[in-house]
């Protein structure tokens, strides 16, 4: 029997006439964990695609065990013991966990009861702590990720493909899924990962396989790794001193005062939360989960509501105002580029040019009664171009597009429609290398030019990197205030935990 037991040779899918992958060779053996990675758009999706029937090869060979395959859906490649975990997951939100993991093999008569039970022996055999009768809808990130992988685990999957599994996950639940994944080598189970983040390639895979503009670079054992090759043959250049590199040694001064918040309360997650942001300057705010950064600012842009009663007080350039929706902050200048690009980001089935056109009519007081097709093709080609955005074809509707170049049409219709203040979440979360440091000279740019930038992150090298000032929240308000030049980041995370 052969070492192997997936096989891909030559493998090739065109998409109108363009390569999405040309000619890659991979090898995947028994019982090991593959990382794949690469910068967006380099063919890491398709490739995993392919594998799990989702999508077809134009040209090429797949082989299964040493049989040559041809999967030609998601269900075929199921027989052969292939399942993948999406980014998005896959799962029926209205239903229960139970009915989910049960879902296409059941029985033609069965009693719910009896799918109850057997779920909740075969999720205590995982050691998974997830309760069969819950809605998959209410569940968290981490759990909602526990039921696909058991769900491949139900069906006996050989071969389990992960795309991006810890992009939404906390440090804690990252760690939790690192076990499984290992629990799931000592099973005899294959593992292909697609990761962003090189640091968890280099912790858990055996082997890693770096793509570049759909072709195969180099397949190496993970302990010949190290961060700077992989990034060497991810980018074909070296982001060593671009890339969270060196410490902020030039702070920009303060300008007007352009955001004030005065305690403001939305219970149970902002408490008395106060801040100050000024135009051109990047102020950095760092907090651990639930320390209320994101909600803070979802109120002061509109996307939430404070307390009707005692809810503080917010003022833009010294005039008071309170957002009830997120229209009214835009026509004053204010955007929030969301954290959750998926959910709340873009229309996905549109074009790129169509939602950020639709970003430019948001500008407007009362919307447009006639919109230009001309106008929107000129608006998107313009953005596209500003901010490199990497599509096959120019029709391409967003959905098409790698991780990275959704972020940049997020970005895109926020930029169109020329804010003062700019608040970014999260903004290079399942982001690659060389589209960090894109998004991170955008973001310089704009205090450069006069705005008043916020950056929220939980990642402490990204803070450091970007902030003039950084702020730390913890339990709903703003703890802490350092300027770059005084920050470490022994200091920062102190204030954030105790």
């Amino acid at each position: 029997m052969s070492d192997n037991i997936l096989e891909l040779r030559k493998a090739t899918k065109l998409y109108g006439g363009a390569p999405a992958i040309e000619d890659v060779d991979f090898e995947l053996r028994r019982g090991e964990i593959h990382a794949l990675v690469g910068e967006n758009g380099a063919g890491k999706s398709t490739l995993t695609k392919v594998m799990a029937g989702v999508v077809e090869l134009t040209s090429g060979e797949m082989f299964v065990d040493g049989r040559e395959v041809e999967p030609k859906t998601p269900l075929e490649a199921r027989h052969l013991g292939i399942a993948m975990v999406f980014q998005e997951n896959s799962l029926v939100p209205t239903m229960t966990v139970a009915q989910n993991l049960f879902l296409g093999q059941e029985a033609y008569y069965n009693r719910l009861r009896g799918i109850y039970i057997a779920a909740q022996q075969f999720l205590q055999s995982l050691n998974f702590d997830v309760t069969p009768t819950a809605t998959v809808g209410l569940l968290g990130a981490a759990k909602k990720q526990m039921v696909e992988i058991a769900r491949a685990v139900l069906h006996q999957a050989k071969v389990i493909i992960f795309d991006e599994p810890t992009a939404s996950l906390t440090p804690e639940e990252k760690k939790y899924f690192f076990d499984l994944v290992r629990d799931l080598k000592m099973r005899g189970v294959s593992i292909v990962f697609i990761s962003h983040a090189l640091e968890e390639a280099l912790l858990l895979a055996d082997r890693i396989t770096v793509l570049r503009d759909g072709k195969h670079v180099v397949t190496d054992d993970a302990r010949n790794f190290d961060r700077a090759r992989i990034v060497q043959a991810m980018v074909g250049r070296d982001l060593s001193n671009t890339l969270y590199g060196k410490r902020k040694t030039l702070v920009r001064p303060a300008g007007e005062r352009v955001l004030t918040v005065q305690n403001l309360k939305m219970a149970p997650m902002v408490k008395n939360n106060s801040l100050s942001v000024f135009a051109g300057q990047v102020t950095g705010v760092f907090g651990l989960v639930g320390a209320g950064r994101t909600e803070t600012f979802k109120i002061v842009s509109g996307v939430l509501k404070r307390d009707f009663f005692h809810g503080g007080e917010i003022l833009l350039r010294g005039r008071p105002v309170r957002y009830r929706v997120p229209a009214p902050g835009v026509h004053d200048g204010v955007a929030y580029v969301t954290e959750d690009r998926k959910v709340e980001g873009f229309f996905e089935t549109m074009s790129i040019a169509r939602n950020i056109y639709l970003g430019l009519l948001a500008k407007f007081p009362r919307g447009r009664f006639f919109l230009s097709r001309a106008e929107a093709d000129s608006t998107g080609v313009d953005w596209v171009r500003k901010l490199n955005v990497r599509s096959i074809g120019g029709k391409a509707k967003v959905v098409e597009l790698s991780g990275g170049n959704q972020q940049k049409v997020v970005i895109a219709k926020s930029l169109v429609q020329d804010p003062s203040l700019i608040i970014f979440d999260e903004p290079t979360r399942g982001v690659d290398v060389g589209a960090i440091v894109e998004i991170h000279e955008l973001i310089n740019q704009l205090a450069d030019e006069g705005k008043a930038v916020v950056v929220i992150s939980s990642y402490l090298p990204e803070i450091m990197a970007l902030s003039d000032r950084i702020l730390v929240s913890r339990q709903g308000k703003v703890v802490e205030e350092f300027s770059a030049r005084e920050a470490t980041e022994e200091k920062i995370m102190y204030a954030a935990i105790h």
